[in-house]
């Protein structure tokens, strides 16, 4: 139950499985040459041999624990600080709009490395550039809050 890498060939195996089911449902092969369903599919192929491969050797040879490689002190905390500003993120954008909950999202993750005026001029700068680039110039559909942005 402590092999990491044992979980990691088991998810992967999972995904290739779910992505080569999903793969057949594309046909595999057109008049024009090949469908959209052959490079997924051969992708999945390989992606379930290289996890059954790394299952065993993960299961026999080289076995890596949970403990080995989680980080501790600081390194977790900013994971969990990483993990929680996205899940605010998630949550409030809906309402808020992109600037405003990606403001907050870059704030929380800055606030504990520079200085709060710093981080909040930062997380501004960085949201409206990134929402400008997206919404205006490229087009990309962004949730926007009653003020339109």
């Amino acid at each position: 139950m402590k092999n990491a890498g044992m979980w990691a060939a088991l998810l992967l195996l999972g995904f290739s499985g779910f992505m080569f089911w999903q793969s057949l449902s594309y046909p595999y092969y057109t008049p024009a040459g090949p469908g959209p369903g052959f490079l997924p599919r051969w992708i999945c192929i390989a992606l379930i041999v290289l996890s059954i491969l790394y299952l065993w050797e993960s299961i026999k040879k080289s076995v890596i624990y949970f403990s080995e490689i989680l980080p501790k002190g600081r390194p977790l905390a900013s994971v969990l600080v990483a993990l929680g500003s996205l899940l605010v993120f998630i949550v409030i954008v809906d309402f808020t709009g992109f600037v405003i909950s990606a403001v907050v999202l870059l704030f929380i993750s800055l606030v504990r490395e520079y200085k709060w005026y710093s981080a909040l001029g930062i997380s501004i700068v960085t949201s409206l550039f990134v929402f400008y680039v997206f919404y205006t110039l490229l087009g990309v559909p962004l949730p926007v809050n009653a003020l339109g942005w």
